[in-house]
This record gives structure tokens, sequence and C-alpha cells, in this order.
């Protein structure tokens, strides 16, 4: 599975980015949010996690880009705004899921699964 993880954070992008193929997913690290819609308009990819706060492109904003040219690439929304009317917005926006920072792995991991399982067609595991 090719992930994009979206995080402006260099150490937290790092431990993800290990994290994340440890479990098996091939990542591709975009540190702004101009690189993030640069690459998820040229490169394919089976789900997205963004942080919402990327410099130069806010995640939202990309997701609203992404949104307009594909609608069902699944979308995890990484924020350290927990606001709620933060989480309605980025569900709002177009993402399948809202996780707030800090966050723990197994869950991360638990959700980015969730997400990928329903893209499966029924009966296929």
């Amino acid at each position: 599975m090719k992930l994009l993880l979206a995080e402006d954070d260099a150490i937290l992008a790092d431990a993800l980015k290990t994290q994340l193929e440890g479990a098996g997913y091939t990542v591709e690290h975009a540190p702004n949010g101009a690189v993030a819609d640069y690459l998820l308009e040229r490169e394919p990819f089976d789900i997205a996690v963004l942080d919402v706060g990327l410099p130069m492109v806010d995640g939202l904003s990309v997701l609203k880009h992404l949104r307009l040219r594909q609608a069902a690439l699944p979308v995890l929304l990484l924020s350290a705004r927990d606001a709620l009317d933060d989480r309605v917005a980025g569900l709002q926006a177009g993402a399948d899921d809202y996780v707030t920072k800090p966050f723990d792995l197994p869950e991360l991991l638990a959700r980015l699964q969730a997400l990928l399982r329903r893209r499966q067609p029924v009966g296929e595991a």
C-alpha cells in the first residue's frame, strides 16, 4: 500500500515514516502542502495522511484540491487542533477521518486499516 505522509515536523515525520514502513506501507513524505498537492496530482496513492497545519498550502486546501480530482482516495487528517469546529471543518472538507495530536501509533494504524478496508469490494480480505 502506497501512502502519502504530509507532515512538516521533521522529527514526527521521520518517526511516522519508519513506523508506517514497518507496518508494510510504502511511504512518500511531503514536508509541506505544495509538495503534497504536487505528489497527489502526479502519483497514485492508496491512502493519504495530511497534517492540517502544513506550511505553504495548508492541509485543508490540499484536501479540497484533491477532492476536486479524486473523490475516492481515503484521507486521514492529523492535527494539533482539537476543537470541535476544527474536526467538523476537516470532515466537511472531505476527510475520511480526523486524528488529533498527540496520538497513539496503534490507533493511527488501526484507523488507516479501517479506511483501506472500506475500499475493498465485498468478499475480499
